[in-house]
Order: C-alpha cells, then sequence, then structure tokens
C-alpha cells in the first residue's frame, strides 16, 4: 500500500491511524479483454485462470457476443469485416457465469451486427444473471449509466464506450445502441511512389468527447474513482495507437478518469501514465476463440509482413500467434482513489484458456519485454512484485 507523505505524516497519532485504517479499506477490481467464444465447450476456457479470477472483489470484462434467437443479419455500412457468428445461442453466455464477472461491457464492433433485438436480450440476459451492463441500452440514457461496484465503503464506476461502432449505430435518445466514442478519419499522401500508404489521421469526433466529460463529471460526484472500458484502437496490428486514442485518454483523465481500461485489438499494448494515471490502451484477449475462416483481402493487405497473421492449425484459439500473449489489470481502489496499478501477464492455450504465468516462468519475462516495447512511446514505468507488474509514475 502506497500512502500519500502529507497524509500519513501530518497531524496526531489519531489522525495517523485513522488515515491508514481508511486506507486500508479497499475494493479489488480484475479485468478481461473480449470475452466470445463461439464453439462449445465454453466454460473450459475459464478453468485455469479461475483461481486468480476469484482473488478479486470484482471482475470485468467485455462481450463480443449477443446471447439471442432474434433478429436478422444487418448490412450495415462499412461492414467490412463483420462477423455473422456474432449472435450466439444464449446457453453460450454460461461462461461469464463460470468466470464471476460482475460487470460486463456491450459497447462493441458485433453487438448490433443482428439488430437491437438481440442487444436487448442479452442486456437482459446479462441482468437476469445478477450482473451489471455498460455501453449499451435502449436509449442513450442506459447505454451511458456507469456501473457502479461497492465494498467497504469504496465505491468505483465503470463507464463503458466504442469508437469502432458503424453508422446509425450509436444510441440516441429514443433508439437503443451503443456508447459512443467516434473519431473521423482523414488520408494524407506522404510519398510520390504509386500503392505507398498515405498518413492516416484520426480525430475524436468533440461531441462524443463533451458526453463523455459529463458522463465522468457526474459519475465522480457519487462515487471514489471512475473507469473508462472503451472498444478502440486498431484491431490485430502489434504496438500501433491510433491517433485518436491519445487525445481521448487524456480528455477522459482530465475531465476526472482514474483509470482507462481499453480493449478491441485483440493484442496487448501501451501502458500510458498520464498525470499520474494509468491508460492500458489495449489489454488483448480474454476468454474467446474463433473459426479458421478466410480473412477479407482488405484486412490482409493491411499486414506489412505474413509473420504476423500465422494462426496456429490445430489450434482452438483461431487467432494469430501474436495475440496469444495478453495481460489481466489488477487494480486497488480506497477511498482516496486508486490505490495501486498492476497486470497479470498470461498466454493463452491452444485450447483458448488464458493462463495466468509465475515470474519464475521464462514466458512471464517475455510478456514483460513485449509490455515494454509496445508502451517505449509513452511515459510508463514497470516494476515486477511477485507474479505482478506494478504500474508506477516515471521519474
Amino acid at each position: 500500500m502506497v500512502f500519500r507523505k502529507d497524509e500519513v505524516e501530518i497531524g496526531n497519532s489519531g489522525e495517523k491511524e485513522a488515515s491508514m485504517t481508511q486506507a486500508l479499506n479497499t475494493l479489488t477490481l480484475i479485468a478481461g479483454g473480449d470475452v466470445g467464444p463461439v464453439m462449445e465447450p465454453v466454460d473450459r476456457l475459464a478453468e485455469l485462470v479461475l483461481p486468480v479470477l476469484r482473488q478479486a472483489d470484482f471482475r470485468v470484462a467485455q462481450s463480443e457476443r449477443t446471447y439471442s434467437e432474434r433478429g436478422w443479419y444487418q448490412e450495415w455500412k462499412t461492414t467490412i469485416p463483420s462477423g455473422k457468428h456474432s449472435r450466439q445461442e444464449p446457453k453460450m453466455a454460461s461462461l461469464f457465469q463460470k468466470a464471476g464477472i460482475d460487470v460486463i461491457s456491450l459497447a462493441s464492433n458485433h453487438v448490433m451486427d443482428w439488430g437491437y433485438e438481440p442487444m436487448l436480450d442479452t442486456i437482459d440476459l446479462f441482468r437476469n444473471m445478477g450482473m451489471q451492463v455498460i455501453g449499451a441500452g435502449r436509449n442513450a440514457e442506459e447505454a451511458r449509466r456507469p456501473a457502479v461496484l461497492e465494498k467497504n465503503g469504496v465505491k468505483v464506476a465503470i463507464l463503458g464506450y466504442c469508437s469502432v461502432l458503424r453508422d446509425g449505430q450509436a444510441a440516441g435518445d429514443r433508439k437503443p445502441g451503443i456508447a459512443p466514442m467516434r473519431a473521423s478519419t482523414y488520408y494524407e499522401p506522404v510519398d510520390f511512389q504509386p500503392g505507398s500508404p498515405p498518413n492516416i489521421i484520426t480525430v475524436p469526433l468533440e461531441e462524443d468527447i463533451a458526453a463523455m466529460r459529463e458522463d465522468i463529471e457526474r459519475a465522480k460526484a457519487a462515487v471514489d474513482s471512475v473507469i473508462i472500458f472503451i472498444h478502440w484502437g486498431i484491431r490485430l496490428f502489434p504496438k500501433i495507437v491510433a491517433a485518436y486514442q491519445p487525445p481521448v485518454a487524456h480528455a477522459a483523465i482530465d475531465a476526472g478518469a482514474d483509470l482507462i481500461l481499453g480493449h478491441h485489438s485483440h493484442v496487448p499494448k501501451a501502458v500510458e501514465v498520464y498525470k499520474g494515471k494509468v491508460c492500458f490502451y489495449s489489454i488483448g484477449n480474454f476468454l474467446t476463440n474463433g473459426s479458421h475462416k478466410k480473412r477479407p483481402e482488405v484486412e490482409k493487405n493491411m499486414f506489412i509482413s505474413p509473420l504476423w497473421y500465422q494462426v496456429e492449425v490445430d489450434s482452438l484459439y483461431c487467432f494469430p500467434i501474436h495475440c496469444k500473449q495478453t495481460i489481466l489489470p489488477k487494480i486497488v481502489f480506497s477511498k482516496r482513489g486508486v490505490e495501486r496499478v498492476s497486470f497479470l501477464p498470461a498466454l493463452i492455450n491452444e485450447l483458448a484458456q488464458p493462463e495466468v504465468l509465475d515470474s519464475k516462468d521464462p514466458r512471464f519475462q517475455e510478456v514483460v519485454q513485449t509490455m515494454e516495447w509496445v508502451s517505449d512511446f509513452v511515459p510508463h514505468k514497470f516494476r515486477v512484485e511477485g507474479n505482478e507488474v506494478v504500474v508506477e509514475q516515471p521519474q
């Protein structure tokens, strides 16, 4: 536990003791990225990670699927690529119960692949399981409503957003949909050679920034800490963070957010410390698998190296090899805010099971090295403590 010097040293011994006692009243949260298996059995995906998940007071994760028998496949604009497998039978949602997930975000690029009805059915399904749902709803008010966790007098709010939604999928005053944090994209030629890639410029949508600020300020008035749980970025590419992401993260922290947890890209990306607050740009995959389908040419053409798209033929994970590394952020909160931020290095095996690694395992250090590499362009400092990697303010 880290105590502020002014809180521990100033005042009489009774005040010091009261301050320390208050700090020891904590709430611990573990976060996972994308959850969304498409092949049974699903519950076994959580077997290796379950003992670690049970060590936290609460768990939050991202749902990549809807669970319903209603709806029909939509032809949304800009649907490359989309997911006809993104609607699953309700029984497939048992994995969330198996893993003990308490808060589920439905703010994703797949939640409305089959229209509004499956999304609404999924919200009701999770709530009937006793879970809180964020990031989507019957209208904008519901989609932007935070989940609130409370333990030992400590309150933490989690807000869910999506930056990779399609046109028409944002929730409105009287329209079901997703809580948006959109960005505009522009292309700038930078080379005279035909076929050279352009400079890609992405700018966050100001109206969504303003709405997010309002959500944060409203939530912060009622809780001790606020988390932004956001589906964003460029998927599958190692390391690359889109230009719009840092401005969104910084705006959220400037508005009062205490932590950013990003996902969608299926690979872990940079961990930045901004004004003493931590932003995980991507925490990678969690409990998911896929199919050995042929990827769209438009996506394969984006890869400079074919090594980046190797998939193990006999693996049930069905993601490129470089997507096997992942991390599980672990955060300790008190009434004073965030007390400690760390992450647990993990590796996803051929059965699509994430395994949290022991620090004595050589694979542990490989994940740490990856996290150092993907974070080398932002302020950060990592320190291994036990089987966790603590994120600290760089000097």
